[in-house]
């Protein structure tokens, strides 16, 4: 049996989830589904980032003990991902005690470790530099704009502290071999070539401890120092399996076959984590799929302007698997992009209710009223998958899947339009019988199809054709008048 392990980023607690969190989480959920529809053992991980001087101070803020809302904030998340219907094999959090334990060990491996020129991984030194709260990283003078951090607008603070820092610069060639010949594929291929660009522009030693943070993981190497938030944050991806006991049986699924993120993290998970895998002498993720940000009808997404969405509030408008279906149906995955929200109502009512429901409901009426619901069909999913699915997942191209979904639900519904099934079920029922019995077939094919987009709705089709007797029932999606959406 083949295995699969795919991975999001883990999200910081500052804020509630939103749909740039939900685009990613539920493009991880699209491939688990798929792979484990096609019997690859897979596991599906994803979690919250809860470390970090930042989250410290939203504790702060909303007048609480940092764990007390990491507690909250986390569980906004579980719940988001419920409501979605995310079928994550586990939920890893960094204030988690076997994941805090998991990265002292790490740190300890990495201090007795040596780079590929037999240097010390870790040494202590002194930084002195600028640093974005907001970030969580260090930046420099050149990356400002107007003396601002370019994605957060505010002020980086000038500090000046000893850590233990990674002596990334010589792991860089060795970097440049395995991205270059695709040992670690970077997808898009934009993404690669940036990441190509950090090697060839210099790119620094990192730090691995941080001396003024107090909320993090305490380092027993370094009194007063704790982990710095990305080395705790990018291990979760090895201690979700029970790292550093590599006879644990969850280490089978290492290294990942994919790890998902949206651009703004590139270099931390294109850099830094495979330099630090190779120090602990551990295979790298097979893919990086990076994708791009989008903005909400033509805006950036900003608490200022207020159109930061909250994805359960799609759900009670839309439901489960519309949301789905509408947050991935848009545009390619990888690319930036326009997310329209207000065309929503307009493609739920047009690609859904009538289109599939619609699909569903005729065929199934057609089927109870004439033939008292008693047609044998046989999934056949010859429209949909002519060799290119299985490569379209392995390319990421899930909008495409999509697209030819509902060009088959144009299809079949022009089909029954054509032949006019209900005026041939009158005067040939057997003819017509068969022509249903072909579309029903592919309605069952479109339904395997769709399991892993929408699979509430896969089930209920496939339930509703492969029972004893086929009834319309009740509309998969029924139709949205506009004073709905407002609700």
């Amino acid at each position: 049996m083949n295995k699969f392990y795919i991975t999001t980023p883990i999200y910081y607690v500052n804020d509630k989830p939103h749909l740039g969190h939900a685009y990613t989480t539920i493009v991880a959920d699209v491939l688990a589904r798929y792979h484990r529809q096609k019997g690859d053992e897979t596991f599906y991980l994803t979690g919250t980032d809860e470390h970090g001087s930042k989250i410290a101070a939203a504790a702060e803020k909303n007048g609480l003990l940092p764990q007390e809302f990491c507690d909250k904030t986390s569980q906004a998340f579980k719940d988001a991902w419920q409501n979605l219907n995310i079928s994550n094999d586990y939920f890893i959090r960094t204030t988690d005690s076997k994941h805090e334990t998991a990265v002292k060990e790490i740190f300890k491996k990495l201090l007795s470790a040596k780079t590929p020129a037999g240097n010390s991984v870790l040494y202590e030194g002194e930084y002195q530099g600028l640093y974005c709260v907001a970030c969580e990283k260090f930046i420099t003078e050149k990356d400002l704009v107007d003396g601002l951090c370019p994605d957060h607008k505010i002020a980086p603070q000038q500090l000046s502290e000893k850590n233990y820092f990674f002596r990334l610069k010589d792991y860089l060639p060795l970097l440049r071999e395995k991205i270059t010949s695709g040992e670690l594929l970077i997808l898009p291929e934009s993404k690669k070539n940036e990441t190509l660009g950090f090697i060839k522009q210099g790119i620094d030693d990192f730090s691995v401890t941080r001396e003024r943070v107090k909320w993090g993981i305490n380092l027993d190497f370094a009194p007063g120092q704790v982990a710095y938030v990305w080395v705790d944050a990018l291990s979760n991806y090895l201690t979700a399996l029970d790292y550093p006991n590599e006879n644990s049986e969850l280490m089978k699924f290492w290294p990942p076959d994919a790890q998902l993120m949206a651009q703004d993290i590139v270099k931390f998970h294109a850099l830094y984590w495979p330099a630090l895998l190779l120090a602990l002498n551990l295979p790298l993720p097979k893919i990086l799929f990076v994708h791009g940000f989008f903005t909400i009808n033509g805006e950036k997404m900003s608490k200022t302007i207020g159109n930061v969405i909250d994805p359960n509030d799609l759900v009670k408008i839309y439901g489960t698997d519309a949301t789905r279906y509408l947050l991935l149906s848009q545009f390619p995955l990888g690319h930036e992009a326009d997310l329209q929200v207000s065309m929503f109502k307009e493609r739920y009512n047009n690609d859904l209710a009538n289109g599939l429901g619609n699909l569903v409901a005729r065929v199934a009426n057609l089927i109870e009223k004439n033939y008292n619901g008693k047609i044998k069909a046989v999934v056949d999913k010859s429209y949909l998958d002519d060799g290119k699915l299985g490569q379209n997942y392995a390319e990421f191209k899930l909008e495409e899947i999509l697209s030819l979904a509902k060009e088959t639900v144009t299809v079949l519904n022009q089909k029954i339009d054509s032949e006019k099934l209900w005026e041939l079920v009158k005067r040939d029922a057997g003819k017509a019988e068969e022509i249903l019995t072909a579309i029903a077939g592919k309605i069952l094919g479109l339904a395997e199809v769709l399991r892993p987009f929408m699979p509430a709705t896969a089930d209920k089709i496939i339930k509703q054709f492969t029972a004893e007797k086929i009834v319309k029932g009740e509309p998969l999606f029924p139709r949205l008048a506009p004073e709905e959406t407002k609700k």
